[in-house]
């Protein structure tokens, strides 16, 4: 299944989530949460670097989602796009950590205690093998509008129009992003590969 296979599998899964939505939020949001949280999570979570601050962002991206979606009258619940409009949250959550950490002195674990409550995590375990880390610090190494769009396009497995509306960017600026970000990665990843 291709990237845009999968964008119509998930168009068709998210207007049924908003029709839905706009009769019954209480009702619908627990699968609002199920069909996203996994995208959002990983996605925050390459955005971030830390699992654990991915989970407790994630939580607070839906948090928000949903005091939203109550404030909205069903007429603007039914025109959502769901999948960019949760990244645009997500974006926001995630922006301001960064902000409120930037502003407060940090306050250190020990390596040992936060390897021992983090290290029976399945996706701990996934993320510490040396290709995963790889991948992780040369997603960290592009700029921050590169990243973000290549996290969105191939991990939250948004649109270049949801990337654009998300980030606030043109789209042209959107497609140069990923594709300047796909090209770096491509040229580390050659130099790593033995000839």
């Amino acid at each position: 299944m291709d990237v845009r296979d999968l964008s119509d599998a998930n168009a068709d899964t998210d207007a049924r989530l908003v029709r839905r939505l706009a009769g019954d939020i209480d009702g619908t949001f627990e699968d609002l949460v199920r069909a996203h949280q996994d995208h959002l999570y990983s996605g925050i979570r390459r955005l971030v670097g830390d699992s654990e601050l991915a989970a407790d962002l994630s939580q607070d991206t839906f948090i928000r989602a949903y005091k939203a979606l109550c404030s909205y009258p069903p007429s603007r619940v039914r025109q959502l796009k769901l999948r960019g409009w949760l990244w645009t949250i997500a974006l926001n959550v995630v922006r301001s950590n960064a902000r409120n950490q930037s502003r407060r002195p940090r306050q250190s674990q020990l390596p040992a205690e936060r390897t021992a409550d983090a290290s029976n995590q399945p996706e701990t375990r996934a993320l510490n093998s040396a290709d995963e880390q790889w991948w992780r610090d040369e997603l960290g190494h592009l700029p921050t509008h590169q990243r973000t769009a290549v996290v969105l396009r191939y991990v939250g497995e948004l649109s270049y129009v949801e990337i654009a509306t998300a980030t606030k960017r043109p789209l042209g600026s959107v497609k140069s992003d990923v594709h300047r970000g796909l090209a770096v990665l491509a040229n580390r990843l050659e130099g790593r590969i033995p000839s």
